[in-house]
């Protein structure tokens, strides 16, 4: 009975070893990584606005590379050749004007020439109405939200169902897109 323990042993670990988890990249030094190329800590302005969420399972990458995603510096693009993967570390941009920028002022006139004229309000009722030469069909509905003349927006024809998308032709008048008046 003793002898075959080890054997039992031996029968039992092969197949766990065989099932055991990966290695998985530590996003801990993922972090220090993008922190390192980007030049500021994590939620500094500069820096990646929030840590990689430790639940991700990436395969263990020997060497990652990291580049802008734009020349925004928006986000750091982390790549990994060896096992393929790629992710975007979202980076926390600057609120403020840059220094050195003048500030911008509007007069009251350009103020309200700025505004969207909006021909359909939400809860305006909107006639949606799509043809050509030879027939025509037209359904009423209730905007779900605003819209500018050629604007796209959502009507809610029926309450059993998901609204459909309209452009704004007028006031209380929409057509569906890619149809013309």
């Amino acid at each position: 009975m003793i002898r075959r323990l080890p054997l039992l042993l031996l029968a039992v670990a092969a197949p766990l070893a065989a099932t055991a988890p990966r290695a998985f990249q530590d996003t801990t030094a993922l972090d220090r990584a993008v922190t390192a190329f980007a030049g500021h800590g994590i939620g500094d302005e500069g820096g990646a606005r929030t840590p990689i969420d430790s639940r991700l399972k990436l395969a263990a990458c020997p060497m990652v590379s990291l580049a802008w995603r734009s020349e925004v510096h928006d986000a750091v693009v982390v790549t990994c050749t060896g096992p393929e993967w790629r992710m975007y570390v979202p980076m926390k941009l600057p609120v403020a004007a840059p220094k050195g920028a003048a500030p911008l002022v509007l007069t009251p006139s350009e103020v309200s020439a700025s505004r969207p004229v909006y021909v359909i309000k939400r809860g305006d009722p909107v006639t949606i109405s799509a043809g050509s030469r030879g027939f025509s069909i037209t359904r009423d509905g209730i905007a779900v939200g605003d819209a500018v003349a050629g604007g796209r927006f959502l009507v809610k024809i029926d309450a059993a169902k998901a609204p459909i998308q309209a452009v704004a032709i007028d006031s209380g008048r929409a057509t569906l897109p890619g149809w013309t008046e």
